[in-house]
């Protein structure tokens, strides 16, 4: 990503949101630090080393402007509960009766009642009710228990084999996957040779199903094509099931029919009749993409955890979803992108992971189609006859660790959370899948009316719940409960602040800003963290992997810049690159790196 991006969204910028507060306000005036001691007299002919210059303030004397009230949750370690041997569980927790938060570490019962810590409600709340809870609290770190485990009562149905999930391969046969690309074959005579997309996405069918035989001979793997019609090949080894004409436009009629079509064999019994069918391909015709990857969708539908995996390398052109017809700038209320964001939508709720690759050069709309991915956690990828296999590998390595995810965040009544929701200190995010290594981050102010009470408190309450299910379709709710510290921005020490979590964030809500169409606040947001990482660099060294961040940055303000100059629209690279920092984690957030022992769960600032 350190080269500048393509052209550029499928978007008509018609959002004129005015720019929201972002940062907390200047503490009233009793509140602000006391004035500096008196100038000292002149140094002597030695004079002492200079101070170091004052972290809490940017140059001029101003005060921050970048608000750095983020949090950071990893995601894909925290429900991933095998890992964290050590957390009680309790069947459910004792909730507000306002705001829902749960019973912690924190509360505490008076006659029989529990006030709140974050709406102040009055509960009225039995001490056999919360005993357990307490009674671990206790044993834990002189009473502080910051997460429990709730398992709610299992039946025999909620159980599911890991190996009961679909893959499906949804992959383009129009008369455009003909076109070929001039490559070296042969390390040392270096030879010329000429494939089309279509052989390189053979090619890297065939190795995507000998892996799958190795790796997972249990696994169901099932082939659908797309051109004039749809055709349904399931596992091979069944009649196929084509869909034309006015099927291709009925969107109840495709799923009823992909969520009929059974799966009865796995790739250890269907290898070879999958291998036959991926070599008798041929390229002809126009692309019903829309009415393909709904058939796909309802398919994998039937097993939670499934995954999709798009190869195109062209606009839809006939059927639901198609976008031949449409303006290169075109209204968020248009049909085909409503198609989309529904059927991303339903995926999501049904446990499937999208992942969408189109092929590099073309337009396939990357900026509507991708949404399928970004929704339900999939990857966006553009690729090339070489590359290809490289990637459907990787989207077959990923992990449905939870489906189902919510996270609810609880702050004190006088928080909000901008670009989110500004008139409530409790924040719901559906989040849907997880695969390892996700991450999210929130930011979070506070009104002016509760800055100084705040600051009497000293210390403030946060709590995330966390609901989900688990590759086992276990359903959990994780809890956590933590306090920080309050300051003004007048005493932050910039030197001190977390790159990570601010560089992550500020590629997520940029990204997420750009694809909704408010550039000029992705714009602004950009110029000020670029400003306090410029003012962090001044107050310590920048670290190798902090410098990636500031890249990330620039990549995004070269996206913006483009669109309020050249285009409204988002080129397939260009959409790629956005869809990809929507979901950026941090450098040292990566699979690999996981000890298996619990992680710091809340990472703010």
């Amino acid at each position: 990503m350190g080269s500048a991006p393509p052209p550029l969204p499928p978007r008509q910028l018609t959002s004129k949101k005015q720019p929201r507060p972002t940062s907390l306000q200047p503490p009233p005036p009793s509140f602000r630090p006391p004035p500096p001691p008196p100038a000292a007299p002149p140094p002597s002919p030695v004079a002492p080393p200079p101070l170091p210059p004052r972290g809490d303030r940017m140059e001029g004397g101003s005060r921050l402007k970048a608000n750095v009230n983020v949090i950071s949750l990893s995601v894909g370690k925290l429900v991933d509960i095998s890992k964290g041997p050590d957390l009680q569980t309790f069947q459910s927790p004792v909730n507000c009766g306002k705001c829902r938060a749960a019973w912690s570490s924190l509360s505490s019962i008076r006659r029989n009642l529990w006030v709140c810590e974050f709406c102040g409600r009055e509960n009225s709340v039995d001490g056999s009710d919360v005993s357990g809870v307490n009674g671990v609290c206790d044993g834990r770190r002189g009473g502080v228990c910051r997460d429990v485990l709730y398992l709610p009562n299992q039946t025999d149905d909620d159980y599911q084999n890991l190996e009961d999930t679909l893959v499906v391969f949804c992959v383009d046969i129009s008369g455009s996957m003909s076109v070929t690309t001039e490559v070296t074959s042969g390390i040392s005579l270096g030879s010329q040779a000429y494939i089309s997309r279509l052989q390189g996405i053979q090619d890297a069918l065939q190795r995507a199903l000998e892996s799958l035989l190795q790796s997972s001979p249990h696994r169901r793997v099932a082939l659908v094509t797309f051109n004039d019609e749809v055709v349904i090949y399931g596992d091979g080894t069944s009649t196929p099931l084509s869909l034309r004409d006015w099927a291709l436009v009925d969107y109840d009629h495709i799923w009823q029919q992909g969520v009929a079509y059974t799966i009865p064999h796995c790739i250890a019994e269907s290898y070879h009749q999958l291998t036959q069918k991926v070599k008798e391909l041929i390229e002809h015709g126009a692309t019903s993409l829309g009415p393909a990857v709904l058939a796909s969708v309802a398919m994998a539908s039937r097993y939670p955890g499934s995954k999709v995996i798009l190869c195109t390398d062209g606009r839809a052109n006939i059927g639901l979803g198609e976008m031949e017809q449409i303006a290169s700038s075109f209204s968020s209320s248009s049909i085909s992108p409503y198609f989309y964001r529904q059927l991303a939508l339903q995926a999501a709720e049904s446990g499937v992971i999208v992942s969408v690759m189109t092929f590099e050069g073309t337009d396939c709309r990357l900026a509507e189609v991708g949404r399928l991915a970004d929704t339900t956690g999939g990857r966006v990828n553009v690729v090339n006859v070489t590359t290809v296999a490289t990637v459907i590998q990787s989207s077959l390595m990923d992990s449905v660790l939870a489906t189902g995810v919510t996270a609810t965040l609880l702050a004190p009544d006088g928080v909000y959370f901008p670009y989110d929701d500004e008139s409530n200190h409790k924040l719901v995010r559906e989040i849907g899948n997880v695969t390892e290594g996700l991450e999210i981050t929130f930011q979070f102010a506070v009104k002016p009316e509760s800055m100084e009470s705040f600051l009497q408190r000293g210390r403030l309450p946060f709590q995330l719940q966390l609901s989900f299910k688990t590759r086992e379709q276990q359903r959990v709710i994780r809890i956590i409960t933590e306090q920080r510290g309050v300051t003004t921005s007048s005493r932050v020490w910039v030197g001190g602040l977390k790159m990570a979590v601010l560089g992550v964030h500020c590629a997520q809500l940029c990204a997420r800003l750009t694809m909704e169409g408010n550039v000029r606040e992705a714009q602004r947001q950009l110029k000020l963290q670029q400003d306090l990482l410029n003012h962090i660099s001044k107050q310590r060294p920048i670290q190798q992997e902090e410098s990636i961040y500031g890249n990330w940055m620039d990549t995004m303000t070269t996206i913006c810049d483009d669109l309020t100059t050249e285009s409204l629209c988002l080129s397939d690279e260009a959409a790629k690159v956005v869809y990809q920092m929507k979901r950026a984690s941090s450098v040292n957030n990566k699979p690999s790196q996981s000890t298996g022992k619990k992680q710091a769960a809340l990472e703010g600032m």
